[in-house]
């Protein structure tokens, strides 16, 4: 190997690990700020019977796949779409609604007895009761973290904005593949590592609580969503004035 080969794979080396770091940094940043997806993590966690702790995993495996496919839209031009009013407006609207009606069951179901709680009493941790929400995609951790980001009209603000002056400042593209890996694998990343520890903590420190406490987190979260349902659904057309 020429000396040539040692200094171009170096400098391949240095570049991936210099974008996957900064990625990293960003996402992990962002992901811990609350918002929907760390209060759905945190009730999915608590509420899971069995491996609540890879909770945060499967959903951010969810997050993944729309990041993956906001990152190739990007990437194809599309971010023009994003900054449409009418379009920011209406993913507001979609994802106050689909926030509202998640805290408004996660609150209905607490007070009406049944959410799934039997686990924290139960040394095995098996529970036969019946699911907490309604909503089939939200039970699936992985649909419901697709479901949860797209709800969201401020991630898709922070993608043609944060997102989109990364991957223009790093050269990112589809001819350049390593610095589009380095992004992408760091900006997981980023996400994994947050949100495996709050799922982590979640399935075991619930265990030890008692049941008014745990329902008073489940209203606590519950009323956070619906409120920040609320704000996401009006905030688009306050800022288009």
């Amino acid at each position: 190997m020429d000396i040539d080969m040692v200094n171009e794979l170096t400098r391949v080396v240095y570049t991936f690990w210099v974008i996957f770091s900064f990625s990293f940094l960003v996402a992990l940043t962002g992901a811990m700020s609350p918002g929907p997806l760390l209060t759905y993590t945190i009730i999915k966690s608590a509420q899971a019977n069995t491996r609540g702790y890879l909770m945060g995993l499967w959903i951010i495996t969810g997050h993944a796949i729309i990041e993956a496919v906001i990152i190739v839209c990007l990437l194809l031009g599309f971010s023009f779409m994003f900054k449409n009013i009418l379009v920011v407006r209406t993913i507001g609207i979609l994802g106050g609604v689909i926030l509202f009606y998640f805290g408004a069951s996660i609150v209905r179901n607490v007070y009406r007895g049944s959410p799934s709680i039997s686990f924290l009493n139960s040394p095995d941790g098996k529970n036969q009761g019946s699911p907490t929400f309604g909503n089939k995609v939200l039970e699936n951790p992985v649909l419901g973290g697709m479901m949860v980001s797209m709800s969201n009209p401020y991630w898709w603000i922070w993608w043609v904005t944060i997102g989109l002056a990364f991957i223009t400042q790093f050269d990112i593209s589809f001819r350049n593949w390593l610095n589009l890996a380095a992004f992408f694998l760091g900006h997981e990343a980023g996400d994994i590592v947050w949100y495996l520890i709050v799922s982590i903590l979640s399935f075991f420190g619930l265990r030890y609580m008692n049941m008014r406490a745990y329902h008073g987190i489940l209203i606590f979260c519950g009323i956070f969503m619906i409120l920040f349902g609320i704000y996401l659904g009006i905030s688009p057309f306050l800022q288009g004035r």
